[in-house]
């Protein structure tokens, strides 16, 4: 235990699998409590090395899955995305990891940013922080600790949006993306700065908030996003896998990204414009899974293809069936459209 999770590999949903059979969770436990640790340093967001992805260089989210005829258009977008990764740091050596770490970095790289962060690079510049994660045992632990190296991170998140406001923004239209534990830090990002904020708020044409549960009580102002083409808005699902329930998600949002509507209405496979597996080196069109809105979860039959992992979410042992790591991977090119589309919206309506 203490390589983080390779790509092409279920590195890390075995060992969740183990952890979590055998009742040995706490092996994720860092040694000492958030109280007795030294954080890492924190970051310069001023320094190029601080940003997992900057339009004005080469890197992983200018990528595009082979064969597909998609290609990046950062160069010439006219809007940003804002994006915040997932956890990829399992090993229990602190509460939170550092930005310099280049094992994780390289994870980060090729999965997150590779195969989720892409997805926007036809609409927007994507601008992407390295950010002090929480280690993965944040998600199991409702201590101190927890909350302390949550919000640790998101001081980092913070920090990050708060330099690429003053440095790179510029006033053009943003997109906020994100996943799993970014999805986490991006509901609070929402909620500082656009929920209170008019002329912020003006500049959102919507918020992708995946894989982890947003409850649309928590603002005041921003609403979900009801159909395709509504911007300042936003929009979240957790795919599952057809016929499975997980009540504490009942109530929370999801939208169909087939239909972009949060009603229940089924959508088949065939409206799936294609879907890309995690190892990145297709585009399946149509695309592989269908989707239907259920108590919390976005249902989705079992995909015949390979390369569309089902992966029990870590701390959540009911969530066996969860599609978590192809949140954004099942409906790709959906998502990719629909981005493009509530941008061109957006410009409509500011001239």
């Amino acid at each position: 235990m203490g390589a983080p999770l390779r790509l092409g590999s279920l590195w890390l949903a075995g060992l969740v699998v183990l952890l979590l059979g055998s009742g040995c969770i706490r092996l994720l436990k860092p040694l000492r409590s958030f109280a007795h640790y030294t954080p890492p340093p924190v970051p310069d967001y001023s320094r190029p090395e601080s940003w997992a992805t900057l339009p004005t260089r080469a890197d992983s989210a200018d990528a595009v899955p082979l064969h597909s005829g998609l290609r990046s258009r950062q160069a010439s977008a006219p809007a940003d995305v804002f994006f915040l990764h997932l956890t990829t740091r399992v090993r229990p050596r602190g509460w939170n990891t550092a930005i310099a770490n280049r094992h994780v970095n390289r994870y980060t790289d090729r999965y997150s940013i590779r195969t989720q962060a892409s997805v926007f690079n036809a609409a927007g510049r994507v601008y992407a922080p390295r950010y002090r994660q929480a280690t993965l045992y944040s998600f199991f632990d409702s201590t101190a600790n927890s909350r302390q190296a949550l919000a640790l991170a998101y001081a980092d998140v913070k920090s990050a949006f708060e330099y690429y406001l003053a440095h790179y923004n510029q006033n053009r239209p943003i997109i906020i993306a994100a996943h799993s534990q970014g999805t986490y830090h991006a509901r609070r990002l929402l909620r500082e700065f656009f929920d209170r904020d008019p002329a912020l708020r003006r500049r959102l044409v919507a918020a992708y908030l995946v894989g982890l549960n947003v409850d649309t009580l928590g603002y005041r102002v921003l609403r979900p996003c009801r159909d395709s083409l509504q911007t300042g808005c936003y929009v979240s699902w957790n795919t599952g896998s057809w016929g499975n329930d997980y009540p504490p998600y009942d109530g929370a949002l999801v939208t169909n990204p087939l239909t972009w509507r949060v009603d229940t209405a089924y959508a088949p496979a065939r409206l799936n414009r294609g879907s890309v597996p995690l190892s990145f080196k297709r585009l399946d069109q149509p695309g592989v899974a269908d989707a239907q809105v259920h108590k919390g979860i976005l249902w989705t039959h079992p995909s015949g293809r390979r390369g569309y992992f089902r992966f029990p979410l870590p701390g959540k042992w009911e969530l066996r069936h969860s599609y978590h790591l192809n949140d954004y991977g099942l409906y790709y090119l959906s998502v990719r459209r629909n981005a493009d589309a509530r941008l061109r919206a957006w410009q409509r309506a500011n001239p």
